[in-house]
This record gives structure tokens, C-alpha cells and sequence, in this order.
């Protein structure tokens, strides 16, 4: 099947910003799990597995459209703190819903309401936990300090807040 043009250069652009991200959170990650808070390795190793999903979904769209993906990430500013790291996570994710919600309405355009339908899914997970959640670890620095939040974050299991 033939794609849009326009939609076509659209879902290649997402695919280089879901490649970007996979690759932020996949450095965030690593740092992490070096300065020992696993929690926070956990849930951010986790991040890179479902950014590397959206990727997926968004190159198999492509080649079904009869698309040439391009597989070079966008550049990525990771951040080198814990906090300098949940904060350029946050930007990411801004920047992706922005791109995503620019898409959803070209797909309605262009009437591709099964490319849609995907953006859908994937803004959903962008908002409600992707973002949302570094919003909350942010917050709770703010609340209980950076010293107290790193301490929590070094248990066993993944960060739930």
C-alpha cells in the first residue's frame, strides 16, 4: 500500500524522535544503574524498552506504506545529574507529544486513520506515563529534597510513584 507523501515524511521524522529517546533513556539508564539507584535504572530501562516499541510500531507503519525509513536518531542532550537527566527526559517527552499531536492531526488530514490510530496509542502512553511520571520525580525532589529522593530510589524494584 501507498502512503501520503506528506504522512510518510511525518511518521519518518517520529521515527528518528523514537530513536532519539530510546537512545536518551538508554544512556539515563546505564547512568543510573553506575551510581548504584537501581529504582530509577529499573523504570527509566523500562522507558527505553517502550520507546523502542514506538519506534517499531511506527517503522513497521512505514515499510507497510512502501516508505525508505530513515534510522538515524534525532541528536539527544542527556543530562549528566539525576536531576539534569529527569529534566531532559521531560523535554523529550514534550517534544514528542507536540510531534505526535502535529501528526494525529495530518493523519486526520490526509484521512490515513490507521496511522492515526497508532500516534493515538502512543501519545496516551507518552502523556499518562511516560511524562506524567517524570513530572512526579521532579515534584518529589522539590518536596523532600534531592538527597532524601535519591535515597529512595535505591531499593530493589522498579519506582511506582
Amino acid at each position: 500500500m501507498e502512503g501520503h507523501p506528506e504522512v510518510i515524511e511525518c511518521l519518518k521524522e517520529l521515527l528518528r524522535g523514537e530513536l532519539a529517546a530510546r537512545d536518551q533513556y538508554f544512556l539515563h539508564s546505564r547512568r543510573y544503574e553506575d551510581l548504584g539507584l537501581k529504582a530509577l535504572y529499573e523504570r527509566i530501562h523500562h522507558e527505553m524498552e517502550e520507546e523502542t516499541a514506538h519506534a517499531d510500531a511506527i517503522l513497521r507503519r512505514l515499510l507497510f506504506l512502501g516508505a525508505d525509513p530513515d534510522m538515524r536518531p534525532h541528536p539527544i542532550t542527556p543530562g549528566k545529574t539525576v536531576v539534569e537527566m529527569l529534566e531532559a527526559d521531560l523535554r523529550v517527552e514534550y517534544e514528542v507529544r507536540a510531534n505526535l499531536a502535529a501528526a494525529i492531526r495530518l493523519c486526520e488530514e490526509k484521512q490515513d486513520y490507521v496511522s492515526r490510530d497508532m500516534l493515538l496509542a502512543q501519545l496516551r502512553d507518552t502523556e499518562e506515563d511516560h511524562a506524567h511520571w517524570l513530572e512526579q520525580q521532579l515534584r518529589l525532589i522539590r518536596m523532600i529534597g534531592l538527597e532524601n529522593y535519591q535515597l529512595s530510589r535505591l531499593g530493589d524494584g522498579p519506582a511506582r510513584d
